[in-house]
């Protein structure tokens, strides 16, 4: 499925990877949040920055739970 919805035709893979960390963190799944995370920084080479700039958006548009959440799963991926 994944070569069916990540084409990069109009956004590059990046790009959709980090909207697809972004709804699943706004969602507040964890589970799929942080697989997003670990396949992003792994294959794509997305940065703890990266990640934190698609959170501030998480902050702004489904407020603080999420946004938290979101950086609890990051801080746990980088054993922080």
């Amino acid at each position: 499925m994944n070569e069916a919805i990540y084409t990069g035709k109009a956004l590059g893979y990046k790009t959709q990877k980090l909207i697809a960390i972004g709804i699943n963190a706004a969602a507040s799944d964890d589970r799929a949040t942080k697989k997003q995370m670990m396949s992003g920084m792994k294959e794509l080479a997305i940065t703890k920055d990266e990640i934190v700039d698609v959170l501030r958006v998480v902050l702004l548009t489904s407020g603080m739970p999420p946004f938290t959440k979101g950086m609890k799963t990051l801080y746990e991926i980088l054993g922080k």
